[in-house]
């Protein structure tokens, strides 16, 4: 006899008021909605009124002649300037499509691996890129592997322009790898033969590079939790990871800024995905992908980059067509890669819960990564926000002690505005953040275990006018994280519902329709359809294949040989720009009442559903939490831990102690102070014979002694330090490696307490005493 559901026998009291509650969050939330819009749409209302009312100030009373002849040549050139720009872009894409899609670098490479000959062929690739004329990389320093992501573009954002990732690592002096892919799959390949490719590919940087530290591995978007679970799968392999951009958490996100979480809720999960394969042959046609994305904010991408194109058409050519050779690089996955990321991250946000396993049943746990991570997001990113960004820390270790007992290091670092693509393109981007990243990484490598955020601070000018930047990381707690998501999380309680749905829809299109699509795609069609799809229409269609354009080019040329440009103070310029920006606040305006209908419509649906208690508490009791006995388990861990090793190392171990404890006295890590650490320990006899691997090891060992047991640490110094002489020295070794300026209170306070243990005299001033510096 079947089990009754556990929904059935509910209290109906409670169900009562679990839909009350329901209903007035969500009324609340419309009215949050309604205010929201009010001020948006009267905001960009009244900013448009005071654009009319300037322009229309500068025309009064009427315009000259003049003036409207010089705005009517200048219109009429600009016309044939922006129209052969688009057919310009056309021809391009062509020529990229028939010289076979090849990866949109603007660096040479040599192909090292090609992955279509390993054991399960894939369509990725390892290449090296070679250093362009005038800058040279050492081969002992570490390498740099990056991973683009393959998310319906076409390989090549991390290193399509000089100023960039790749950029940035090979003007630092280091070797550079990137995965490339090809736009098509090999007919089979899964997410983990992706994997496993991309092992491979690290395992044959490191052979290349035995006397290097072991390879930084970059990945971005999709690639940063592809790298992330290849990591927790085989920590071995990579030294620190960035990511960036990287939704890990993907339920998170704040009411009103992101509307693309609820996407899959509102489609009803997978199946839609597994509709478009089948109906593409077993392919998925990434263009859909970056259509999502266009949708998301259609006045730039459907009016204001146009504009901004045709507003600057005597400068901004070259910047347009370089970054829509990489917009309009399509690529095409297979439908179980599809599948998978989507029911594995989009709907089912598994792997921050950590119930991903692979082929061999091994669970893909984030905690088993032993790599420094330095998560980079932005504010501005409306597609990978901060808390889709960083919320799986929090889910993944729940407290802070939790970080610092699995000895592992966290940084995370936020710019307040760039978009989601600006974190892999923009040129300001890499020459500061990407540029103090690479500068920083080994100094993150040595930073005691826990969790901190990087912040990068312009502190003037260098002889060449090249901007110098001051880099500090500052300790954080899993508290700060919680408090970048504005919103509760109890909303992400909805996407649980989603999730489940989501199966039943999936398996019910398995069985009830699959079949008949997949009986009646064919790959020809599948071809044609991909072709017919309106972002490729809109590059062959507007190219010299069409031949009204093809017409466009002795227009060009007249206008380029008569180029006549309009005066900055023209007042028909002024109307011009502010007809523009209405046309944009216009789209704007449809754009938030768009997503503000569809936050509501899925609060509305899966709320009601929560409330009632479908589908999860009917299919799936809630699984125990075992965080509490996990956290026990580690906390005695670190205790043996901790009496086994603190009194264990001598004067290299209380020299990093000691330095750690300052350190911390300060409340903030910049690069010099965890610089000084390093020399630190190399300066003693005792530690030069240690490799860096060693070093790190004892930077940790001691951070957990510190952290863990602050008293002890103290007080069993004498134990690392016997004799007399030896404390002496270590004293003087600090006052030398620290310098003498002015200490704040706490660094005194800690700096007697240690004269106090050794038994040393006390410092006659602040002068005599070790200090840290100010970072």
């Amino acid at each position: 006899m079947s089990q009754t559901p556990a929904s059935v026998t509910t209290d109906p009291l409670r169900s009562s008021t679990a839909l009350a509650e329901w209903a007035a969050a969500l009324a609340r939330a419309a009215v949050a909605h309604v205010e929201r819009f009010g001020r948006g749409a009267t905001q960009r209302q009244t900013e448009q009124f005071e654009a009319w009312l300037r322009a229309s100030t500068q025309m009064l009373p009427l315009p000259r002649p003049a003036d409207v002849i010089e705005y009517g040549i200048d219109f009429v050139q600009r016309q044939a300037l922006f129209w052969d720009t688009i057919r310009v872009r056309g021809d391009r894409w062509l020529d990229h499509e028939a010289a076979g899609k090849p990866p949109l670098l603007a660096f040479a490479y040599d192909l090292v691996l090609d992955g279509r000959t390993l054991p399960h062929p894939v369509n990725y690739a390892l290449a090296r890129i070679v250093p362009p004329a005038g800058v040279s990389v050492d081969e002992t320093r570490r390498p740099y592997v990056i991973v683009d992501p393959r998310a319906g573009h076409g390989a090549g954002v991390g290193g399509f322009k000089s100023d960039s990732q790749v950029g940035m690592a090979l003007r630092a002096g280091h070797p550079v790898y990137f995965v490339v892919f090809s736009a098509d799959p090999v007919e089979g390949q899964t997410l983990r033969d992706v994997a496993a490719a991309e092992a491979v590919f690290l395992r044959e940087v490191t052979r290349r590079h035995r006397q290097s530290p072991k390879p930084c591995v970059i990945g971005n978007c999709q690639a940063g939790w592809a790298v992330m679970a290849l990591a927790a799968v085989e920590p071995e392999l990579a030294g620190p990871i960035v990511i960036n951009g990287a939704p890990l958490s993907y339920w998170a996100g704040v009411d009103g800024k992101n509307p693309m979480r609820y996407s899959g809720g509102l489609l009803g999960g997978t199946w839609l995905a597994q509709l478009v394969s089948d109906l593409g042959a077993g392919q998925f046609d990434g263009a859909w992908l970056v259509q999502n994305f266009a949708n998301l904010n259609p006045g730039h991408n459907f009016w204001a980059k146009y504009y901004d194109l045709y507003a600057t058409v005597d400068t901004g050519v070259q910047r347009f067509l370089g970054f829509e050779r990489w917009w309009g690089a399509y690529s095409v996955l297979n439908g179980t890669e599809i599948r998978g990321i989507v029911e594995n991250l989009f709907v089912g946000n598994r792997l921050a819960a950590g119930t991903i396993t692979t082929e061999d049943g091994r669970r893909i746990d984030l905690r088993n990564i032993r790599s420094p991570i330095l998560v980079f997001c932005s504010e501005g990113d409306n597609i990978t926000p901060p808390q889709q960004a960083l919320n799986w820390i929090v889910d993944v270790y729940r407290e802070d002690r939790a970080i610092k007992a699995y000895g592992h290091t966290i940084v995370y670092l936020r710019h307040l505005s760039v978009g989601h693509l600006g974190i892999f393109v923009s040129g300001g981007v890499a020459r500061k953040e990407y540029r103090e990243i690479v500068a920083t990484l080994d100094a993150i490598e040595m930073l005691p275990p826990g969790l901190y955020e990087m912040n990068v601070r312009e502190a003037g000018h260098g002889a060449d006018g090249v901007p110098v930047y001051d880099v500090s990381l500052a300790e954080r707690s899993i508290a700060d994280i919680v408090a970048l998501d504005t919103d509760s999380r109890e909303e992400e309680r909805y996407f649980r519902v989603v999730s489940e749905f989501s199966a039943l829809n999936a398996h019910a299109y398995d069985v009830l329709a699959s079949p008949l699509v997949r009986a009646g795609a064919t790959g020809s069609g599948a071809e044609l359809a991909r072709l017919l799809h309106p972002l490729r229409v809109e590059h062959y269609g507007l190219s010299s294949a069409n031949p009204w354009m093809a017409t466009l080019a002795p227009w060009a040329d007249w206008a380029r040989a008569w180029r006549r440009p309009r005066r900055a103070d023209n007042p028909l310029g002024a109307v011009e720009r502010a007809c523009a920006d209405a046309l944009t606040a216009w789209f704007d305006i449809g754009r938030d009442l768009r997503d503000s209908a569809a936050e509501l419509s899925f609060r509305a649906l899966y709320g009601w559903l929560d409330a009632l208690g479908l589908p999860g508490r009917m299919w799936n009791e809630p699984a125990e939490d075992a965080s509490g006995k996990q956290i026990e388990t580690l906390d005695a861990q670190v205790e043996r831990f901790v009496d086994e090793h603190i009194a264990r190392g001598g004067p290299a171990a209380a020299l990093v102690r000691l330095l750690l404890m300052y350190t911390q006295a300060r409340g903030e890590f910049g690069r010099e102070a965890i610089e000084r650490i390093v020399e630190g320990v190399r300066a003693l006899p005792l530690a030069t014979a240690l490799d860096p691997a060693q070093r790190r090891r004892l930077v940790h060992e001691q951070s957990m002694i510190v952290a863990y047991a602050p008293e002890r640490a103290l007080a069993t110094l004498p134990e690392l330090l016997p004799g007399a002489g030896d404390r002496e020295a270590m004293a003087a070794t600090l006052s030398g490696l620290l310098g003498a300026e002015p200490a704040s209170p706490p660094v005194l306070a800690l700096v007697r307490e240690v004269r106090a243990v050794l038994g040393l005299p006390s410092a006659g001033s602040s002068a005599d005493l070790p200090v840290v510096p100010a970072a």
